[in-house]
């Protein structure tokens, strides 16, 4: 979706069989094409190879050696096109002792070192749907590794291949986190809800309305500290009237919250802290989202064919990415797809 939005002309190889893609899913917009290939014949591996030599990147998300047995490898195809990019796929890398075990996002992020530090403090982690793993320390860390290949293939003509884990991905991802649990500055303790970051403050924090709904503030500087108790009514506490990251009395300080933050609606919340710079927002869910003026003015979503989708983001002044449609057309033959790319 992302390569996509930016103008890459995606074909997805797929088994032969393999059922219709989900024109609704945004991850699948934008692709020009779809061959069904069995690339356990000679005659699909050769279609493979023929795609191979004329596209600029090929993604693959099998386990390491897959491509290998299958013909693929980077090996051979570079050796056929030595411009092309290979890009693996993985959650555990192309090497290591789990390199060929199975796994999925939550496995990732669990060994990785993220999945600890989030959820209540006395309670278990908590699964933060598969954003940190797949998407982020996977997706965005390959698109990356695939522009970082392309610029440096403007100067040296040659592609090269892109071992993309996602476990390297998160543990990246988590260079800040980390230093926040070894610094003597939070207190340098692995533990939920021990520092600024991660619940561990009243003030960036998540807190339950009254009407079952809820808000996040976020007022890690004094100036919106101050701001943020002034609205909640407690700048004169003695306890609240100092702005500091030290963790005594961090509980007592957010029950305090929690109580204050009940007493009224989302809405009756957003009323007060409107005209306040306070890092306050309402949380919500993508439906509502939708409609907040913020998000209108700026089209951060839109009704593509009737579905809502996510605009391309970033966005570039010059060359800004497009949907393109969504993904209907049924499966085309490999010299179908090439002629797309007006190779005969």
């Amino acid at each position: 979706m992302l390569l996509a939005d930016f103008g890459a002309e995606v074909i997805r190889i797929d088994r032969v069989g393999t059922p219709p893609m989900e024109p609704s899913d945004p991850t699948n917009r934008g692709r020009i094409a779809r061959v069904d290939l069995d690339l356990k014949s000679d005659t699909g591996r050769r279609a493979a190879r023929d795609l191979a030599c004329h596209c600029d990147v090929l993604v693959e998300g099998f386990r390491p050696g897959v491509m290998e047995r299958l013909g693929l490898g980077p090996e051979l195809l570079s050796g056929q096109n030595a411009r092309l990019i290979f890009a693996r796929m993985t959650g555990w890398g192309q090497y290591g002792p789990l390199a060929a075990k199975a796994g999925h996002d939550l496995n990732y992020i669990a060994l990785s070192g993220a999945l600890a530090g989030i959820g209540p403090r006395n309670g278990k982690p908590v699964p933060p749907l598969n954003l940190v793993g797949d998407f982020g320390g996977g997706s965005l860390y390959l698109v990356f590794g695939i522009a970082a290949a392309l610029v440096e293939r403007a100067t040296s003509g040659r592609g090269q291949v892109i071992d993309a884990a996602i476990c390297d991905g998160v543990a990246s991802l988590m260079a800040f986190p980390n230093w926040l649990y070894t610094s003597d500055v939070f207190g340098g303790v692995e533990a939920r809800a021990s520092n600024a970051f991660d619940g561990g403050r009243f003030y960036y924090n998540c807190y339950e309305c009254s009407d079952g709904t809820y808000i996040a503030v976020a007022a890690g500087e004094p100036q919106f500290y101050r701001q943020l108790c002034e609205g909640m009514g407690v700048w004169s506490d003695p306890d609240f009237a100092e702005h500091g990251q030290e963790a005594a009395g961090a509980e007592r300080r957010i029950a305090v919250a929690e109580r204050i933050f009940r007493s009224r609606s989302r809405d009756d919340w957003c009323a007060i802290f409107e005209q306040r710079d306070a890092c306050f927002t309402p949380i919500l869910w993508p439906s509502e989202a939708a409609g907040h003026p913020h998000h209108q003015a700026r089209g951060v979503l839109m009704h593509v064919e009737g579905h809502l989708q996510p605009a391309p983001a970033p966005r570039l002044s010059r060359t800004p990415g497009s949907i393109r449609g969504l993904t209907l057309s049924p499966p085309v033959t490999s010299e179908e797809a090439l002629a797309r790319w007006n190779v005969a």
